[in-house]
């Protein structure tokens, strides 16, 4: 039985404003699995899940167990690039958001989908891994970091093009993956990405040397996201 979930594109949205609405979700879900309403019950009496596309202004965020260090910018820096920066809930070490980057998270019930954390984790890489793969490129996962990566085993030429962060509770996720279609590289010269000092981050753009379309990019993860995890959308 497919799993039934919203499917919410808001467009370009302030990360904290976007944090706070799908906590909301989030929250909601939770609750709900509490009170037994949900929880991959024989009737499937659950609420729906929710998968939302953003693109956020320039933004970095620090996972629970990151370190402060890997920012290199002080509060003045970060104004002057026009950024934010948030520690929040995740997992994962530090990232960079901002415009020409596709975000999704995904807010699933794993225990209605029948999958763990990490095949969920997995699930979520083969999604990008099958994105990149319909532009002619070969991606795959590194061993002991998660997220999507181009050459992960070439020494200097690794680089990642999907970051992927979630936190769950009682099976339900939030958060998500941060894949670069035409973002502004320079802007990860600011920070250690993921916590790594030797290797690098790249682009659906720079890979193939022209900006992409936007728009087609995501329809391109929204169907592969489908597939993988047998969805159904639904409009609310």
């Amino acid at each position: 039985m497919s799993y039934s979930v919203a499917y919410k594109d808001i467009g370009q949205k302030d990360y904290k404003e976007t944090w706070d609405y799908q906590t909301d979700i989030f929250t909601k879900l939770v609750e709900s699995k509490k009170q037994g309403n949900g929880g991959g019950t024989s009737t499937y009496s659950y609420l729906p899940g929710t998968f939302i596309f953003v693109e956020h202004p320039h933004v970095y965020t620090l996972g629970k167990r990151g370190s402060e260090n890997n920012l290199l910018l002080d509060n003045i820096q970060l104004r002057a690039k026009d950024a934010s920066f948030y520690r929040i809930d995740r997992g994962g070490d530090i990232t960079y958001h901002g415009p020409g980057q596709v975000v999704g998270y995904p807010i699933f019930d794993l225990e209605v989908i029948k999958i763990g954390l990490k095949e969920y984790i997995y699930l979520l890489e083969e999604a990008i891994i099958r994105t990149v793969a319909e532009f002619g490129i070969s991606a795959s996962r590194l061993e002991g970091g998660t997220g999507v990566w181009l050459d992960p085993e070439i020494i200097g030429k690794a680089r990642k093009i999907c970051a992927i962060g979630v936190k769950a509770s009682r099976f339900v996720t939030m958060h998500g993956f941060a894949f670069n279609v035409n973002t502004d590289l320079s802007y990860f010269n600011n920070i250690n990405p993921c916590g790594f000092t030797d290797k690098g981050v790249t682009s659906l753009e720079k890979e193939l040397g022209v900006r992409q379309d936007f728009d087609y990019v995501k329809s391109i993860v929204k169907k592969n996201l489908q597939e993988i995890f047998d969805l159904e959308w639904i409009n609310q």
